[in-house]
């Protein structure tokens, strides 16, 4: 055997366990990644904006929807979706990442985004104040989280004065489903 096509098998196998390394060394962060965006939740919902629905800027930026991270790595959230089941309306975040143990407070409105405040830019309601589910997925379309409020058959529950959380008014539990529809997945 001449000593150039040693130099090459053994340049090949070193070639083979680089690689080997670097594949092993990246699943632990994609794993890692996968843990992070699990601690993504739909934290809060303002879904009836407190006074008259009148329509207003103001008003429609009273009606919201908290997102919060309860990991302490940030999360890349360009592609993720919070979506209004009943009539399929969503909003898409655009180059934005939550840092961990933060909150972003996504209004119904117009105005300038910040790292706690975004905005959908709408000039009508989202959210239905009788009942409605809010959906967050992932930028694989996958449910992260979802929130549901009220009852299908409860003429009289209109929530109001509940911050969103329905007449018990309890907040998120940590058990995976609280008094006011929500549900982690």
């Amino acid at each position: 055997m001449t000593s150039s096509s040693v130099t090459a098998r053994r340049l090949a196998a070193a070639a083979l366990a680089a690689g080997a390394l670097v594949g092993a060394a990246a699943l632990p962060a994609t794993a890692a990644d996968r843990s992070h965006r699990e601690n993504v939740e739909i934290s809060r919902v303002q879904y009836d904006s407190p006074g008259w629905d009148n329509g207003s800027n103001r008003s429609l930026n009273n009606e919201w929807v908290e997102v919060t991270n309860n990991s302490r790595h940030r999360v890349n959230l360009d592609g993720w979706r919070l979506t209004e089941d009943q009539r399929g309306v969503s909003y898409t975040f655009r180059h934005f990442s939550l840092g961990g143990h933060q909150t972003v407070r996504v209004h119904t409105g117009v105005g300038r985004d910040t790292a706690r405040d975004l905005f959908q830019d709408r000039r009508n309601y989202v959210w239905d104040n009788r009942r409605d589910t809010a959906t967050l997925r992932n930028d694989f379309r996958r449910v992260v989280d979802s929130v549901t409020w009220g009852e299908r058959n409860h003429r009289d529950d209109d929530n109001r004065g509940h911050e969103g959380r329905g007449h018990d008014n309890r907040g998120h539990d940590g058990r995976g489903h609280d008094g006011w529809g929500h549900h982690r997945r």
